[in-house]
Order: C-alpha cells, then sequence, then structure tokens
C-alpha cells in the first residue's frame, strides 16, 4: 500500500534574533596574528522547514557602521573611504537564492551586497540547533562561513599580503513567528 506523508508547502517564517545572532569576521594583521571584528546591528527574517529545507531561504541586513573592532579609531578607518564608506554604502545585505543539502548542513547560495557591489557566493551552513524556548516559542539556529576577497568588493586599500581576504562567520537564531 501507499504511504501518504503530509506536506507541508510553506516553511515556517522565523524573526532574527539580534540579540543572540552574530556577524564577525577576522583578518590576518602582518600575517602575524588575527585581528577580529563584529557587526553590532543586524537584522533579518528566514524562513525553514525541516521536513523541507531546500525551501529554507534568510535575508540579512548589516548596519555597517556598527563596525567593532574593539579600537575606535580603527574602526574610525574602517568605516571610511578607504574600507566600508559607511557615508555612502549605510547597509550590506545578504539574500539567499537556493539551499542544497539537508536539514543539519548544506550550502546556501545568495546574494551578498556590500561596498556598493553585488555577488553571488556559496556559504556552508550548518544548523547547531532546534526546537522550544523557555517562554513557549520555538528556535533555530544555524552558523556559517565565508572567506571574502577584499578586493571583489572594491576595497583594494593595501594591507599586505596576508590581508586581502576576510573570514566571515554568522551566527544566526531565528525566533519563529
Amino acid at each position: 500500500g501507499a504511504c501518504l506523508l503530509p506536506m507541508n508547502p510553506m516553511a515556517a517564517d522565523y524573526t532574527i534574533d539580534t540579540t543572540h545572532s552574530f556577524v564577525e569576521f577576522k583578518i590576518q594583521h602582518l600575517g602575524y596574528s588575527w585581528l577580529y571584528g563584529r557587526f553590532n546591528k543586524l537584522d533579518g527574517s528566514m524562513k525553514y522547514d525541516a521536513a523541507n529545507p531546500e525551501s529554507s531561504e534568510i535575508n540579512i541586513t548589516i548596519d555597517t557602521a556598527s563596525i567593532d573592532s574593539n579600537h575606535a579609531e580603527r574602526d574610525k578607518h574602517l568605516r571610511g573611504n578607504d574600507f566600508l564608506n559607511v557615508a555612502k554604502f549605510a547597509k550590506a545585505s545578504f539574500k539567499s537564492t537556493s539551499y542544497k543539502g539537508d536539514a543539519d548542513k548544506g550550502v546556501l547560495t545568495g546574494i551578498l551586497s556590500l561596498h556598493g557591489v553585488e555577488k553571488t557566493i556559496e556559504i556552508p551552513v550548518e544548523k547547531i540547533g532546534e526546537g522550544p524556548d523557555p517562554w513557549g516559542g520555538e528556535r533555530a539556529g544555524f552558523a556559517g562561513s565565508y572567506t571574502l576577497t577584499r578586493a571583489d568588493f572594491g576595497m583594494d586599500y593595501e594591507l599586505g599580503p596576508a590581508s586581502t581576504k576576510v573570514i566571515l562567520t554568522l551566527g544566526i537564531e531565528g525566533i519563529k513567528k
């Protein structure tokens, strides 16, 4: 006999929990050490259904002026024309276009818009966990990492050969609507 499984064509909508979501970065300093930082303000939404993971979507917006490398003068330089140029490009964003994988891990493809440049990128992601929270809600959390070449996004300020790339790490937690 045929076994009929209930279909869920609509992935659940989630709001990004901004207090438990992160966009962090690291870049080599002169090839001798890592400089770490983060963007303190981000917002967004996602769709997720463990039974139909390929229907997953995410849309994140980052306030570029919220860059924080734990050094005020350096942050001022990073916000300026040599790097993020936040006066002209106040927001960066990532909007997914597809997901390939299962409910636990896969590759998220989407458009990264940064510094006035839009590029399609792939981010390997994994589910950290999902389930009920102590306040009666449901949550799901994911992490991923992407290595960005600064010059690809028009940021070619000379920092030496060890510092052409930036590793972005994302930790995203969503609250089911």
